[in-house]
């Protein structure tokens, strides 16, 4: 069978998380041939993979939202249906979205550029309208300027041409969504979803959060990222999440419940065992490692703030954070300057390493960011026998503490942003030796019995299956 895998702003450019899972879904599934279909940011990044791709991947198709920066075109005198005009409305304006109309409108052949559309007189008619019902206090070229850059992107998106296959799946809703529906829309084949994070809520996260949006934007911009999930989860034909929790937020936001399945994350034991084996010797210093991008939604500046007040209390201890530090320069930066403000020592940016050789010097894992599906970070510490301090975000709850099965906790769960109630679970175990220990064999035991990578391939070998018998 031939699968197009649906990607936006990770696999092939980006390394660990989606982008480890989707080099393992492809490697370990070799009887099915794969379409790349990746959404990335910047054209910059064109063929610039991290990853020497699998050889059943027989197409890579790369589209660059921010190539929509160089959509041109004059005003021409091109007149829109009341169809689609009330199409366009729906897209930005509220209520339930006419995707099939917005689909044959963006792809009208009648439009070379997206400014084409953007600058007529009828386009120009519905955002008069939709200001006057509801945004009749905002001035109306902020408001221009602000729906222009939320359609351009998707416009992009949406116009360009997407590979025949037997089966589409998505790794998340957003734009990779909306390709996944429109794939089934013009071919008829079967969509799946997978969803890792809760993408419209991680939206919204970043939303409220960001000076580029006006506050009286923000509203705005957060409803359009619920439509976009909206439309992945009408055409979907199955959605697949990874723990219990994720379901019930999928429901809330309008996804059928018949249409879930949940297929967790997994790890391969085996190739830990040497870390598993592993522990601190006789050494003093206690080492903290940190599996993680140095990006914003990664919430290194919390991470920092709780290792200096460890410091005070244990000043031998010693915080390793591995991953890639240039994804996002400008926040790497102002990490940078943090720990020079707060003159806290012991701080190890290594850059992209072999996590697996790492673990192996590490007595306890850290993860602090402010939203995660289900952390691949988390899985590997638990099959290296090192306990972890977490965030409460995605699975790490039942991760950690479990969910029924008696095997006493992996480590401890603090809220999101508290530095001094991680500093505080930190030295709680970096004191106790043994804690650490037990911590680290419950774990493993866990990680053991739900979360082994055979068990997450097997999953979708079964389902990849389910959709071939249908065809």
């Amino acid at each position: 069978m031939r699968v197009c895998i649906i990607a936006e702003g990770s696999y092939p450019y980006m390394t660990g998380g989606v982008s480890g899972w989707i080099h393992s879904l492809m490697t370990n599934l070799p009887d099915h041939e794969f379409i790349i279909y990746t959404i990335g940011a910047q054209a910059g990044q064109r063929g610039k993979f991290k990853y020497t791709l699998p050889p059943n991947v027989v197409e890579v198709r790369e589209t660059f939202l921010d190539e929509s920066l160089d959509e041109h075109g004059g005003r021409r005198r091109l007149r829109l249906s009341a169809g689609e005009k009330e199409a366009l409305r729906s897209l930005i304006g509220g209520g339930h979205t006419d995707w099939e109309g917005v689909f044959a409108l963006f792809r009208s052949e009648r439009f070379r550029h997206a400014a084409d559309l953007l600058m007529s007189e009828d386009y120009f008619d519905v955002l008069t309208g939709l200001c006057r019902e509801t945004y009749s206090q905002i001035p109306f070229t902020e408001m221009i300027w602000t729906v222009r850059s939320m359609i351009l992107p998707l416009f992009l998106s949406v116009r360009r041409d997407i590979p025949e296959a037997d089966l589409y799946h998505s790794v998340s809703t957003g734009y990779a969504g909306v390709v996944g529906a429109l794939a089934k829309h013009l071919y008829g084949k079967p969509f799946l979803l997978t969803e890792h994070g809760i993408y419209s809520r991680e939206r919204e996260e970043e939303i409220i959060k960001a000076d580029w949006v006006k506050g009286y934007f923000k509203d705005l911009w957060i409803e359009y990222f619920y439509r976009l999930s909206g439309c992945a989860y009408a055409y979907a034909d199955k959605v697949v999440t990874l723990f219990g929790r994720n379901r019930e937020i999928e429901i809330e936001l309008g996804c059928r419940p018949d249409k879930i399945a949940i297929i967790p994350n997994g790890v391969d034991v085996r190739a830990y065992e040497q870390a598993a084996r592993r522990t601190g010797g006789d050494r003093t210093a206690v080492r903290i490692g940190a599996i993680v991008r140095v990006v914003p939604i990664k919430d290194i500046k919390t991470m920092i703030h709780s290792f200096a007040l460890v410091r005070q209390r244990m000043p031998e201890t010693e915080l390793y954070i591995m991953g890639p530090t240039d994804e996002d320069r400008e926040y790497y930066g102002e990490c940078l300057q943090l720990i020079e403000s707060l003159q806290v020592e012991g701080v190890v940016f290594t850059g992209e390493v072999n996590v697996r050789e790492y673990l192996e010097r590490m007595d306890l894992i850290l993860l602090s960011s402010i939203s995660e599906g289900m952390p691949l970070a988390i899985l590997e510490a638990m099959a290296s026998a090192k306990p972890v301090v977490a965030t409460d975000v995605g699975s790490c709850r039942e991760l950690l503490l479990g969910r029924g099965d008696d095997i006493g906790p992996a480590g401890e769960v603090v809220p999101v942003m508290h530095y001094d109630r991680m500093a505080e679970a930190i030295v709680r175990l970096c004191a106790n030796r043994k804690l650490r220990e037990q911590m680290g064999s419950n774990g493993l035991k866990r990680v053991r019995m739900h979360y082994t990578h055979e068990r997450f391939i097997d999953g979708y070998r079964r389902l990849y299956a389910s959709f071939g018998e249908g065809k």
